[in-house]
């Protein structure tokens, strides 16, 4: 068996996502009750259910995290502010934001730092995530976009949202994980969907994993090697 110090470190990196549109009330309710039998970090789901989440996790450790601009990250950054303030004034602990992309390709810099800036500031301290979206980027915009995410004050960059192809690698994990300090957290999502994938992103420098396969991915501890 696998030692529960692994099992805890396992479940405590999961973000438990049901990001779908067509999700119901009894889905969520599900993944809430999922993410406190297993002890996820949070659930993270669309902001309409962050009021219900954050009611139903009132007495737990296990948090409510939503998505900001999502899944394109084309709203204005004042879009994206307003939509932080609610999410925080719904009980939503942490946010994972899209980054502009376009302006990113564009090489507007700037614009991509005051976007995430706008969301940080709006955060007033709660937890910023940054996805950047690797399946639509180089090497080089992967880079720069991690720089800037911490320039602006997020707390973690994120792979992706799903949505748009592709999803997380090794090679995106460990790049993030070199492009920024180590104070950043690095969060792996798309397609990690087993726990082979899981230990394999823990050990390229994910810190933080979003999978809606936690449950089958805790279930299937086995007594080898954490890494």
């Amino acid at each position: 068996m696998e030692t529960p110090n692994i099992l805890e470190t396992i479940s405590k990196s999961i973000d438990h996502t049901l990001l779908k549109p067509e999700a119901t009330f009894a889905q969520i309710s599900h993944l809430v009750t999922e993410a406190l039998q297993y002890n996820f970090c949070s659930v993270c789901i669309n902001p309409a259910y962050v009021a219900t989440c954050a009611e139903m996790l009132k007495d737990s450790q296990v948090k409510v995290c939503t998505v900001i601009g999502f899944p394109l990250g084309m709203n204005s950054s004042h879009t994206k502010a307003f939509e932080t303030k609610q999410a925080i004034k719904d009980g939503a602990s942490e946010v994972d934001m899209v980054i502009n992309i376009g302006a990113l390709k564009s090489q507007n810099f700037l614009l991509v730092e005051e976007d995430i800036n706008a969301v940080v500031l709006a955060a007033e301290g709660v937890l910023v995530k940054v996805i950047i979206e690797t399946s639509l980027l180089t090497d080089d915009e992967k880079i720069k976009a991690c720089q800037l995410a911490e320039k602006a004050g997020a707390n973690f960059v994120k792979t992706s949202t799903g949505f748009n192809g592709g999803g997380a690698t090794i090679e995106d994990v460990k790049l993030m994980r070199q492009s920024v300090s180590p104070h950043i957290g690095v969060k792996a999502s798309g397609g990690v969907k087993n726990l082979e994938m899981a230990k394999k992103m823990l050990a390229a420098g994910a810190t933080r994993i979003g999978t809606s396969s936690g449950v089958s991915i805790v279930k299937n501890l086995t007594s080898s090697e954490f890494y």
